[in-house]
């Protein structure tokens, strides 16, 4: 590794932790001509993920453009920045384990719809008003009613009283 003081490429390594969820690992260096320290990052280099368009068109998975569509149904709601990074975080990890070299874009709308789903029900209406282009008033009423129906059966699981063994 090149020093960025004096440019020499001899050096020992001093400490090294994984950063960044595990995505990557981080590593104090030590030059051993100037004596100075300096950090490195490691990353694994992935693969490209392509996304297959409704068209029939691939085109390679563009990260920014999931933070876009994520943005947009969650402004002027109680999300934060790190909300929204997560939930990017969590859709890019879900596309990576599914081991595909090409995912269809009608599954990346899905895993934003899903994380959406779990952190705000009106960001997720939002989305996914636009993501399944509703015809008709009764196709959004039906998705207000799944919603619904989701949001009372968390609320009945989160009520639910574990009752304890009886031990005789």
């Amino acid at each position: 590794m090149r020093c960025p003081y004096c440019h020499t490429t001899e050096d020992r390594v001093v400490d090294s932790r994984t950063s960044q969820e595990g995505r990557a690992v981080r590593r104090r260096r030590e030059c051993l001509s100037c004596g100075r320290r300096f950090t490195t990052y490691e990353y694994v280099e992935e693969r490209q993920l392509l996304v297959r368009k409704r068209d029939g068109s691939s085109q390679p998975f563009d990260r920014r453009k999931v933070e876009f569509s994520l943005r947009l149904p969650c402004a002027k709601r109680p999300i934060s920045a790190s909300d929204i990074e997560e939930m990017l975080n969590a859709v890019e990890d879900a596309l990576l384990r599914l081991g595909l070299d090409e995912v269809p874009s009608e599954r990346v709308g899905e895993l934003v719809m899903e994380q959406l789903k779990a952190r705000d029900h009106v960001a997720y209406v939002r989305y996914a008003s636009v993501y399944r282009n509703f015809r008709d008033l009764d196709e959004f009423y039906d998705e207000l009613q799944d919603l619904s129906a989701h949001r009372e059966r968390l609320a009945l699981k989160q009520n639910q009283v574990e009752l304890p063994l009886d031990p005789t």
